[in-house]
């Protein structure tokens, strides 16, 4: 009989601090920044965002959203035998926040590492557990996506710091004798790196170039669209399923206007795609999977339908996992 995997569980973390897009305004204007709530709306469909305050970590948040998933699972931290974090935003440089989450769920001895694809370390996780899971090396494994991208912002950029919000969200994957992931598929293009990153290292106890955010905006837009349309076309079709029998797509959660753009280039129904990101902002690598959490707890995403993971960033990076939700409530 062939292993499989299956999503059994999902959940998410948010900071306390939800900020309003004109709360955001009135934060910039103190700096001698200028932008508007319009401004931010029209261009990007974002109108809130949650930051996190100086003493909350990515492993905060990953482990509160890995709770979650596994509440949600009815399963224990005793069951899990492999944790993957996709984050950009690590606690440390050494050791990984996988560690650090396992640690704080009390049940060392699987294992557990850190997946750096930025805003597409989700759908990279997700598929590298679902390898592991497939080939015997695990059973059951949290993948989680968190950020604190507030970090590393350049709040004086109106063109970025407007953009980004922080957050987890997890699932908890485990084998099962039915195929609950369908397909994968991941790429990336290296000569892209330079229109999406952060391009700063830590030398001799200095900080080595920028530790700031910089974009490409337009760049990225549009290659954005393109690479989404084409790897979720790919994935489709490995799993044979026809485009009409897609429930629903779950992208990246970077700009409104990415959004539409891919689901026009593939010929969705707008309907069928979950938006999260004007409650959320990009939340880079947690994007997806808090968008998935909140579409299984509003009653969206139900077990049976098919739904398409994707997601995109620096690197250039992107991929898309497409899923027979079988378990998760």
């Amino acid at each position: 009989m062939s292993r499989h995997s299956r999503i059994a569980g999902t959940g998410s973390a948010l900071p306390p601090d939800c900020v309003s897009n004109a709360e955001l305004v009135r934060r910039l204007a103190a700096r001698g920044v200028e932008t508007s709530d319009d401004w931010i709306v029209e261009r990007t469909g974002i109108r809130q965002r949650y930051l996190a305050d100086p003493d909350t970590a990515s492993s905060h948040l990953a482990t509160r959203a890995a709770r979650a998933a596994l509440e949600a699972a009815g399963r224990e931290p005793a069951e899990v035998d492999l944790i993957i974090v996709a984050t950009s935003t690590p606690d440390f440089v050494f050791p990984s926040t996988a560690c650090l989450v396992q640690k704080a769920l009390g049940h060392p001895g699987g294992a557990a590492f850190d997946v750096q694809a930025v805003c597409s370390g989700f759908v990279y996780a997700l598929a590298t557990a679902d390898s592991m899971i497939r080939t015997g090396m695990a059973t059951r494994a949290l993948v989680i996506g968190a950020e604190v991208f507030s970090r590393i912002l350049d709040w004086n950029d109106r063109g970025t710091c407007v953009l980004f919000g922080d957050g987890a969200g997890a699932v908890l994957l485990e084998a099962s004798d039915e195929p609950g992931v369908l397909a994968s598929r991941l790429h990336a293009d290296g000569r892209h790196e330079g229109i999406l990153r952060t391009p700063g290292n830590v030398c001799g106890g200095a900080i080595i170039g920028s530790p700031l955010l910089t974009m490409d905006g337009q760049a990225v837009f549009k290659l954005a669209v393109s690479v989404l349309d084409e790897v979720g076309r790919e994935v489709l079709a490995a799993a044979q399923l026809p485009l009409d029998q897609l429930d629903w797509l779950i992208p990246h959660q970077a700009n409104v206007r990415i959004l539409q753009a891919t689901a026009r280039r593939m010929g969705l129904d707008p309907a069928k795609v979950v938006v999260t990101v004007d409650q959320h902002a990009n939340t880079s690598a947690a994007s997806v999977p808090l968008a998935l959490d909140l579409a299984v707890r509003d009653g969206r995403v139900r077990n049976g339908q098919h739904v398409l993971l994707e997601g995109v960033g620096g690197g250039f990076a992107w991929g898309a996992v497409l899923v027979r939700m079988t378990g998760a409530h």
